[in-house]
């Protein structure tokens, strides 16, 4: 092996050892629901369902709160849904173009709840599915960061982040549904290095004005341009 060969191989390995024996540090998560969009839209929401321009508005409002906080975002996720995807779009613009990863994990599923009308829509594989993915994503995603404190944006669904609270509270994951969540609004949850957590912020849409809010009480606003006489 050549002298350049043998250096390249030794900081490799230098670097592998260092991740391995790196202290845990803290993960702070902001997590977004996706802006308003067409429920009219018949095709599959992988595909379809993109926002509406009422979502792009609170997409650009969310960004920019995100762009005002006094952190270093690393990565924004998101589902694959469409209006994940067109979300994340927006909010990177606001925060020097980070890398944006697709997730399968964050995708909108409807988890097992206690309500029973809502239950009766799903069946039991596709609910047993949901729990699955679900779980699989927080123990990706709310866990310590190597290294050094992280903090990245996943731009999911209100299904998918009320989930993720009731883990986060150590309560039942049946009761996801006692809570409202609007579009495009903020949660924070910060994971300590120790592996503990804590909700810093739920469903905030403080940088949202009243008349443009939706996912609460307000459905059926529009963004629209006022015509003169």
């Amino acid at each position: 092996m050549s002298k350049a060969g043998l250096i390249s191989l030794v900081v490799a390995l230098a670097v592998a050892v260092s991740a391995v024996t790196a202290e845990p540090a803290s993960r702070t998560l902001y997590l977004i629901r996706h802006g308003f969009y067409d429920y009219h839209d018949e095709r599959a929401p992988e595909i379809g369902k993109g926002l509406l321009p009422l979502g792009i508005a609170q997409a650009r409002l969310t960004g920019s709160r995100l762009r005002s906080l006094p952190v270093r975002f690393s990565t924004v996720y998101f589902s694959t849904f469409t209006r994940a995807r067109e979300t994340a779009l927006v909010i990177r613009q606001d925060l020097d173009s980070l890398a944006v990863i697709e997730s399968d994990l964050l995708s909108e599923c409807t988890p097992p709840t206690w309500r029973e009308d809502v239950m009766a829509d799903q069946t039991q594989s596709e609910l047993v599915a949901c729990r699955e993915q679900l779980e699989a994503a927080f123990a990706k995603f709310f866990v310590p960061s190597p290294g050094e404190p992280r903090h990245e944006v996943l731009v999911c669904h209100g299904n998918v982040i009320r989930y993720f609270v009731t883990r986060v509270l150590r309560v039942d994951p049946l009761s996801w549904l006692g809570m409202s969540i609007g579009n495009c609004s903020l949660t924070v949850v910060r994971v300590n290095s120790d592996g503990t957590m804590k909700l810093l912020l739920f469903g905030d849409v403080g940088h949202i004005p009243p008349n443009l809010q939706t996912g609460l009480d307000s459905e059926g606003r529009a963004l629209v341009v006022p015509r003169g006489d």
